[in-house]
This record gives structure tokens, sequence and C-alpha cells, in this order.
């Protein structure tokens, strides 16, 4: 039952996906609801995150002709000399109209928005201030602590905001470098690595780990490297960084095996803090990790039950589609609400050039799992739509049980990867099988008819199995 002590029944920390999700649907139960956000509305993942970086792809993507060479040739350009500014217009208006969005969509929701840095005065109330000085204190009978993350910047690096970025600040910068070294080969990293290759920016990845994006699936992950390459990206993997110096013209970055790299701009992109540092959780009875991050049980919330922690703020996956969905659970948890969602089956989408994504099980914890699978494959490159839009590395990749023909996995390299994922997500979240892709009519042409084409192939790899083993 709410306490009406409070000013509130949920108070949410941070404007950013989750915090938006979890207090729409708190306001959409009836519920009195707050956010505070220190920024600007929709945080990092508006401001320089997830909606500049993926505008920047698609600006990238047409000025340069890109996905058009494979018809027109590789001196195909809808631009010759493309500019910053040219990239930089296109994610300002979108920028802009998000922000509008968002702050329409808590205005009608009527979620009261407050502007300043929030800090816990107690385990329910929070003080909030601006500039230094406190402007009101707020009490809640639930919080939601979604204050998203911070570029880890480490002493070694000599950040300078000109030539040393972290993935916050390469938004700003004010040229297309004509090198860049990308220090960490996360998804931030190899998305702006991808992105750069394709203006012509020669580019360098450095990563501590043997593998790129050790979460996805090994065969999607050598073509986009593959990928990559083509596009002169080098790739210096098992390496591990012990400084980077800002130079007059540039910047060097320094191996530990004893290599140095110069190059004209530098993006350091190997990890992220929880940004929990100024909501003094003692007072609220909670502790954060060593990398600021904030544990939390399967309903979100943490040790004290009225508090949650949704988002980036909580490690893993950190995507905005997952920290939205995170976010609207969590404010269900708070009020008891029954909550539905089909867990395990949360998309991954990675906006490199080509895209990646998928939904289910890789090939690799299937094997870890001793889980039967047969897989079918389907080559953008044999799909009429494939060679329309130009597209010859693309691929889909389905993983089936033999034994009872449900969809383990789907993953997706190529054009439009991030929407195609969502057909095979549907399929597996209804508990279809192998029959409906088999036995379903594909528009004509389309990527869709991917998954018949991959549905054909994994059921002709059965059927023989089943003449071998019989």
């Amino acid at each position: 039952m709410p306490t009406m002590d409070h000013d509130v029944e949920l108070l949410v920390i941070g404007s950013g996906p989750a915090g938006q999700k979890a207090a729409i649907q708190a306001a959409k139960l009836g519920r009195r609801t707050a956010v505070v956000e220190r920024r600007q509305v929709g945080g990092v993942c508006v401001m320089s995150g997830t909606i500049p970086s993926k505008t920047l792809r698609e600006a990238v993507l047409h000025l340069t002709g890109f996905t058009q060479r494979g018809i027109y040739g590789q001196s195909y350009r809808v631009k010759e000399e493309i500019t910053i500014d040219d990239l930089r217009v296109r994610a300002l208006d979108v920028i802009r109209r998000e922000v509008d969005v968002i702050r329409d969509q808590l205005g009608r929701n009527r979620v009261m928005l407050l502007e300043g840095s929030a800090r816990f005065v107690d385990p329910n109330t929070v003080e909030i201030s601006r500039n230094g000085s406190e402007v009101r204190r707020m009490g809640a009978d639930n919080i939601v602590i979604a204050t998203g993350t911070l570029p880890s910047r480490p002493d070694t690096v000599a950040f300078d905001d000109r030539t040393i970025f972290d993935s916050d600040g390469l938004i700003n910068i004010d040229r297309i470098p004509p090198s860049l070294v990308v220090v960490g080969a996360g998804v931030v990293g190899i998305e702006y690595a991808s992105i750069f290759a394709a203006l012509g920016t020669k580019v360098t990845v450095i990563d501590m780990r043997h593998r790129l994006l050790d979460f996805c699936d090994g065969e999607i992950v050598e073509g986009l490297q593959h990928h990559l390459r083509d596009l002169g990206v080098v790739f210096r993997l098992g390496e591990t960084v012990a400084g980077v110096e800002a130079l007059d013209q540039g910047a060097l970055v320094i191996l530990e095996s004893g290599k140095r790299i110069a190059a004209d701009a530098v993006l350091y992109s190997a990890g992220r803090q929880g940004a929990t540092e100024d909501l003094n959780l003692e007072a609220a009875g909670l502790k954060a990790d060593d990398r600021g991050r904030v544990k939390v049980g399967p309903d979100y919330r943490s040790v004290v039950p009225h508090v949650f922690a949704v988002g980036d703020v909580i490690g893993f996956p950190s995507l905005a589609a997952t920290a939205m969905e995170q976010g609207r659970i969590a404010a269900l948890h708070a009020f008891g609400q029954e909550v539905r969602t089909t867990h395990g089956l949360l998309p991954i989408g990675i906006y490199t050039i080509p895209e990646i994504s998928f939904v289910g099980k890789t090939e690799e914890e299937l094997t870890g799992t001793s889980t039967p699978y047969e897989l079918g494959i389907s080559r953008y490159r044999e799909l009429a739509r494939g060679q329309i839009l130009g597209d010859s590395h693309g691929l889909l990749k389905i993983l089936v049980s033999p034994e009872d023909r449900r969809l383990l996995g789907v993953h997706v390299l190529g054009t439009g990867a991030t929407e195609v994922v969502h057909i095979g997500q549907a399929v597996m979240g209804t508990g279809g099988t192998l029959d409906y892709l088999l036995d379903t009519v594909f528009n004509y042409p389309t990527l869709a008819e991917s998954y018949k084409v991959a549905a054909l192939d994994a059921q002709n790899r059965i059927n023989a199995t089943t003449r071998f083993t019989s």
C-alpha cells in the first residue's frame, strides 16, 4: 500500500530508456510518479550514445553510397567530400526530435520531471540539487535507480577531447580523422570502428581479448571481421594498452608488447562504470561493486526491497532495448502487478557495418551444454532481395532441435539484421517450430525469405542424418 506521507509512489533516478519506461509504466497504473534527471532528458542514450551513434551510422551509409557500391562500383559516392558537419547536422536534428518526444510522453502521462542531481538521504528520500545547492527533497514509496554508466577513463590515457576521446565524447570530434585507433573491441568500439572505416579512415582495433564479441555466434563474428578487414581495419587482438599519449598532431598508443601505434585520433572504449558515485548509496543501505554497478535479483530489486535498479547500471547486456524492458518489469514488480515476459528471448542488436543481431542460443552455448542441434543457413547473395540491395556478405543462421524441431537460436549478419531477427524471435516466443518456417509463404523478393531458405537447409540436414542413422 502507498505511504501517503511520501511525495510520490515511484521515483526514478535517470531518464534514459530504462528510467522512461519504468516511470511511464507506473503512471499507466495510476501511480504518482517522478523522474530526476541531472543532464538532458533521454540521458546518455539520446545525447551521446545510442541515438547519435546510430544516426551517424545512417548518415555515413547514405553519404558514402556504401551499400550501393556492390552495384555501382567502389568509386560510387553520394557526396565526394564528406565533412563532420554533414554527419552532425542529421544527428542534432534527431536528438532534438527525440528529446521532444520523450518530454511529450512524460508530460502526457503526468510524470513529474525534476531537473537536478539526486542523492540518497535515507532509503526512502533523495535530495535533489542543482549547481551544488539543494533544490528540494523527495520522498518515495519505491525508487528505481536508472543512472546508466560513464566511460572508464584510466590515468594512463591522456584524454583531451581533441585527439583522444572516450565513447561519449567521440560524437563531438571536429573532423573525420585520416587514421583512428580504437581501444576496446566491445559493442561500442567495434560499431565506431566500422563507421569510420566506411568513411575511409584507416582504423586499428586493439583489445586484450583474442576474439571479438565473444558472446556472439563465432561464425557471425568471423563474417563481420572478414568484412571489416576488407575495409582496411587492422586488428591487434591479445594486446594490452600500457598508455595513450597526446601528440601535437594526434596520439600515440603504447602496448605492453612494445608496439607503438600513432594515429590522428584515438577512441578509448575499454569499459564503462556505473554512474552511482554521487548517489550516496550507503544512505539507502546499498553498495555498488568495483565497477559502480548495483546488484539486483531477477525482479530487479536490490537488497533493499523497495529500491530497484535497471539498465546499464546493473551490467550486461547494457542495451537500450533490454533496459526498456527491465524498467517496465521493475515498475510492475514495485506495485505487485502480474509480469509477463519472454525470458531468455531478448534480442541483441549490434549496429556495426554490417549489422549483427541474434536471439536465443549460440552454437557455442549449445555445444557447452551438450544440447543436440542442427543448423540451417541462408546467404543473402542467393536471395533476389540480397542481389537488389547489393549485399553479398549477409547471412541468416537458424539453430534447430532435431528432437522437437523448436528453434533454439537465430543469428543474422547483414542488411536489416536488427529487423530480420524479430521474425525468428516471434516464432520462438510462440513455441513455433521448423515446420512453421517450412510451411509459411514469405513475400518475394524480401530478406524475410531467408527464413524459408534456412529452414529448408536445416530440414535437408536433418533428413540426411536420419538416412544415415536409420
